[in-house]
């Protein structure tokens, strides 16, 4: 394990040059201090935990410090917002610091977000205050526990630094890790600005970097899609199946490594329902649960088209034709693992979509406690206690009774089963008014709610004694919390 100033930085994205990036330094925020802390993500950088005590630890993550071999960047790109085409957005209160090299080979950016005005803030302050920081690094925590691909987050920092959005507010900073933050929108704004040799450049680096087995095929380019189309397959229906909606899938905000990202507006559903928009400021439910899936596919047809200087059409459209077949392949297996089933069998889709059909119909049944209930007992106790939640009740004895008979065809014990299922089905999810709680005591200067639902998700399928009220249904002011991009 390593003390802060031993970490050791390969910044490979700083190697290619102004062209893909803007040297800029943070703007520090007064009074910096320590918000939030994961241990776990420390540890990917190899840090010891005690090092988050150290006053330099706030001060490094809050813009008064930066590592010697530290470049600060603005990277720029361009994307498809809400679907229309913005020609230049980039970094615009964000810094990539560097990407820091672990012992287990591994590059990891840290990514300091909230760090001050860059070229591409256009009319913003490139601020980020400490609402959404705490959300963001709360969501990429729990997702990564989850085992929901995702970015991480280091830490949280907050200030006495005030900040205007639609009141006073003090600016935060939150640091996330990737492997690459590296969007969609990155090949776009190169593909549509026609510097076909910078794409070309971008293309190889994220091959070389994160794909290399793409660069031995005959055609690297359509191995390339192939790669980020199998990801963002598995990642959508990971959201699918856990019930999470990202809220702004622009292509600027989907990873080409197929991993979550760049949290703003975001929710797990409460009461199931598919046409849930989670984003105050989506007025079409573009971004809708329901939609992300369709939404994902045309993210990737834009990102194909970004590639069509070096692959054929034909050849990238047949390619895309794959996305959906992988996802649904991907959905059924977590969705049947939720359900307790370790064989698959041809009804099980139908099984699973007359489920979410009865929860459409009676939008009564908390997503998560469902299948978290639906394994405490045996199936046929189970369901009498999951019943209360559904309106349509014949409809659900119906189901039931094609869900008793699948369990006796799995066969195994209860205990097995229950154990199964509680490895996939967690007790404990984000609920955006626990967010809402920890925040507001935040603001007050109390971190010890918020330092505590770290610590509750990160274990989200644990049973852990004295934290029952974190896995109960939110009270009815908080199912339906307005939430905007600016969150």
């Amino acid at each position: 394990m390593k003390n802060l100033d031993q970490l050791t930085f390969d910044n490979r994205f700083a190697r290619l040059g102004d062209a893909f990036s803007t040297e800029v330094l943070p703007e520090p925020i007064e009074q910096p201090r320590l918000v939030v802390v994961s241990e776990s993500a420390m540890a990917l950088l190899d840090l010891q935990p005690a090092e988050a005590q150290r006053p330099e630890f706030a001060e490094l993550f809050a813009g008064h410090k930066l590592w010697e071999q530290a470049e600060p960047r603005a990277m720029v790109y361009s994307g498809h917002q809400f679907g229309g085409y913005t020609p230049r957005l980039g970094d615009g209160r964000g810094l990539l610091l560097g990407e820091v090299l672990n012992q287990a080979g591994e590059h990891w950016d840290l990514h300091l977000k909230g760090a001050g005005m860059t070229p591409y803030s256009r009319m913003g302050d490139g601020r980020a205050v400490l609402r959404s920081s705490i959300r963001e690094f709360l969501a990429s925590e729990h997702l990564y526990a989850l085992g929901i691909p995702s970015s991480r987050a280091l830490c949280v920092t907050g200030s006495d630094t005030p900040v205007w959005r639609e009141k006073k507010e003090s600016a935060a900073m939150v640091l996330r890790l990737a492997q690459s933050h590296v969007r969609f929108g990155h090949f776009e704004y190169f593909y549509y600005t026609r510097q076909h040799e910078q794409l070309k450049t971008l293309g190889e680096h994220v091959m070389a970097c994160h794909f290399p087995a793409c660069l031995e095929q005959d055609e690297p380019w359509l191995a390339l899609l192939r790669e980020v189309i199998e990801r963002t397959a598995a990642m959508i229906a990971h959201w699918q199946a856990y019930g999470f909606c990202h809220g702004v899938m622009n292509t600027d905000n989907m990873s080409i490594l197929g991993i979550t990202f760049d949290y703003g507006p975001y929710a797990f559903l409460d009461d199931f329902d598919a046409n849930h928009i989670c984003n105050h400021s989506d007025d079409t439910g573009r971004y809708s649960f329901s939609n992300q899936v369709p939404i994902a596919h045309w993210n990737l047809a834009a990102l194909a088209q970004a590639l069509t200087p070096f692959a054929s059409v034909d050849a990238l459209r047949e390619t895309l034709e794959l996305f959906l077949p992988l996802y649904q392949a991907h959905y059924l297996d977590l969705m049947r693992k939720r359900l307790g089933f370790t064989s698959a069998e041809d009804e099980d889709e139908a099984l699973i979509q007359r489920l979410l059909q009865l929860m459409q119909a009676g939008k009564s049944t908390d997503y998560t406690l469902f299948f978290r209930r639906l394994g405490e007992q045996a199936p046929a106790e189970a369901l009498k206690v999951v019943r209360d939640d559904f309106v349509d009740l014949a409809g659900f004895d119906a189901w039931g009774r094609d869900y008793l008979a699948r369990c006796e065809l799995e066969g195994g014990q209860q205990s097995e089963r229950q154990a199964r299922m509680h490895a996939v089905n967690p007790k404990y999810i984000l609920r955006n008014y626990l967010a809402q709680q920890a925040i507001e005591a935040a603001e007050q200067g109390d971190y010890a709610p918020v330092r505590e639902l770290h610590t509750v998700l990160s274990h989200p399928f644990d049973e852990q004694p004295g934290m029952q009220r974190y896995a109960e249904r939110p009270p009815e002011w908080g199912k339906h919390l307005e939430i905007s991009c600016s969150s």
